[in-house]
């Protein structure tokens, strides 16, 4: 990875600002607070923005392009978990929160521009900031534990074209931009079962 161009790190930061104030609105301090701990960097595609077994220090929020987070067995096979396209924040949370290894790999599908945040300096800046607190609450109730509840839900009751359909109005916009074989390894299905689905819905 390196550093972006100083334009296109200004505009990846008015992108993450204006993310950020979609859900409740922050202070100039705050946001020049938050800006302190950045970096702006561009990120190749099939280049491991976090891998599986590190200890991470950061997490990002993606201004420009696609990742895929992805957990192997012990045979080798991969799992995709979650997609990442502009305006999400792609990270391995669970190994940041608890000073952990992570269990996931994050994978750039797409050549993308990340704004690099420092999980250590978030925290500290979280716990000083009101105004951040009432987006990080905000931002979790709506992407975590409203998504993840409905997802939890579909994987245990729906069959595998519910699931594809599922997967479409969530992710409509980037399923283009997606290889097939790794939506397939999302639904739990074989890639040629996704084919079968599609050509059964067309």
């Amino acid at each position: 990875m390196k550093r972006a161009g100083a334009e296109a790190a200004a505009q990846a930061m008015r992108a993450l600002r204006a993310s950020i104030d979609a859900y409740s609105p922050v202070s100039d301090a705050t946001w020049r607070a938050l800006g302190a701990i950045c970096r702006v960097e561009d990120v190749p595609r099939g280049h491991i923005l976090y891998p599986a077994g590190d200890r991470p220090t950061s997490f990002a929020f993606v201004y420009r392009g696609l990742f895929r987070v992805y957990v192997t067995d012990d045979k080798g096979n991969e799992y995709n978990k979650n997609f990442f396209d502009e305006g999400k924040y792609p990270g391995p949370m669970v190994a940041l929160l608890t000073a952990t290894r992570s269990e996931a790999t994050i994978e750039a599908l797409e050549d993308a521009t990340v704004v690099s945040i420092d999980f250590r300096g978030y925290r500290r800046l979280l716990g000083a900031s009101d105004d951040l607190k009432m987006y990080h609450i905000h931002y979790l109730e709506q992407n975590w534990l409203l998504a993840k509840d409905s997802r939890e839900i579909a994987l245990v009751q729906d069959d595998a074209t519910q699931r594809y359909l599922t997967f479409l109005d969530n992710h409509g916009a980037i399923a283009g931009r997606i290889p097939q074989y790794h939506i397939a390894s999302h639904l739990g299905i074989t890639p040629t079962q996704l084919s079968r689905i599609r050509k059964t819905l067309e």
